[in-house]
């Protein structure tokens, strides 16, 4: 080999591996410090402690699928077009073939990994059922706990911006001392929605790597897994009496809106005896389903009461509360999302 060959396998060397640490870097959290993913405490926010609960619990559902995105995404380069490439000398072809095909088999990667894992410690049929069925208890457990955390942090922001507008109408602080907190808070409310994204994200993929097993062991508990959210038919409706709307379905929620006697909204879903409704302005929460009638006011509102139990040994029942669990925490934080752009606002009274 001349020495100008030499240098040119070099540098195709280096861009091998530039693009492979590339498409391993696309994984969800991927070189993620906590620092990075909430920022230093500087002492001044007093939901830091809330803050930092719902970080800890995203670290659970990182791991394993962060290692097999990697994982994947480096097979699938290889299977895109980087061996063709070497072969060839079609080093553009390669690059593009190894980000579609890394994409490709990150994706794969990450939902087979969790099976594969498995596979390797060569466990009997009834030892695998017992195994997934174990993991699942802890996966629904550890929902569980983000769903609280994520609810706490949420109120924490609020109960904040309900003191900045309490000062300022009483007077304690000015117009622009006001204006500057709440626009702090609301910034800080920002990151922790993209926290929260980044965990369901991590939620729901653990939840096609659980799919996947469970098909390999059950098939009718996969079925669980890759159902459509079950959701009440969205219906018209009345409320009864002047109504609080909730930012999620707990009388300790925060108030985000007042519904007038006889107001009409839309029930779309609904869950712990509260409706997601939707007032004709837009404004989206939790009311009490005790409170609501149906159109006409010849029937109630029915809504799920909560949810399903962690605890069970039935992999097809365990399957059923995850998803339910999955479906509650992306329905939690997609409603905030929403709530974001008013629930934090100067009070104008």
């Amino acid at each position: 080999m001349s020495r100008s060959d030499y240098r040119m396998w070099l540098r195709r060397g280096v861009s091998v591996v530039a693009i492979t640490g590339l498409l391993c870097s696309c994984a969800p959290g991927s070189m993620s410090t906590q620092s990075q993913r909430i920022g230093t405490d500087d002492g001044t926010d007093s939901c830091r402690t809330q803050l930092v609960a719902l970080d800890s619990t995203g670290n659970f559902f990182g791991a394993d699928i962060l290692q097999g995105a990697a994982i994947g995404a480096g097979t699938g380069a290889l299977a895109g077009g980087l061996i063709g490439g070497l072969a060839t000398g079609n080093w553009r072809g390669a690059a593009i073939g190894a980000v579609a095909g890394g994409v490709t088999g990150g994706v794969i990667g990450a939902s087979n990994a969790y099976w594969n894992a498995l596979q390797q410690q060569r466990m009997d049929q009834a030892s695998l059922y017992s195994r997934v069925s174990l993991d699942l208890q802890h996966e629904n457990t550890q929902i569980d706990k983000t769903q609280l955390a994520f609810d706490a942090l949420v109120d924490c922001r609020y109960r904040q911006a309900q003191a900045i507008n309490t000062d300022y109408r009483t007077h304690r602080i000015d117009r622009a001392s006001a204006e500057a907190a709440m626009a702090l808070v609301r910034q800080r409310a920002a990151k922790d929605l993209a926290l929260a994204r980044m965990i369901n994200q991590q939620i729901q993929d653990r939840g096609q790597q659980f799919g996947v097993a469970a098909g390999n062991i059950d098939p009718s508990a996969q079925a669980a897994f890759t159902a459509a959210p079950a959701t009440t038919p969205s219906q018209p409706a009345v409320v009864r009496t002047a109504a609080s709307i909730k930012l999620r379905p707990d009388p300790g929620a925060p108030d985000v809106a007042q519904l007038r006697p006889n107001e009409h909204v839309t029930v779309s879903s609904g869950r712990n005896g509260y409706a997601l409704v939707q007032t004709a302005s837009g404004q989206q929460g939790y009311v009490s389903a005790s409170d609501l009638q149906g159109s006409g006011g010849r029937r109630g509102i029915s809504v799920p009461t909560s949810t399903p139990a962690a605890t069970s040994s039935d992999m097809r029942t365990l399957a059923g509360s995850n998803a339910a669990r999955r479906d509650d925490f992306a329905q939690s934080v997609s409603v905030t999302e929403k709530q974001e752009a008013s629930g934090f606002e100067l009070s104008t009274s």
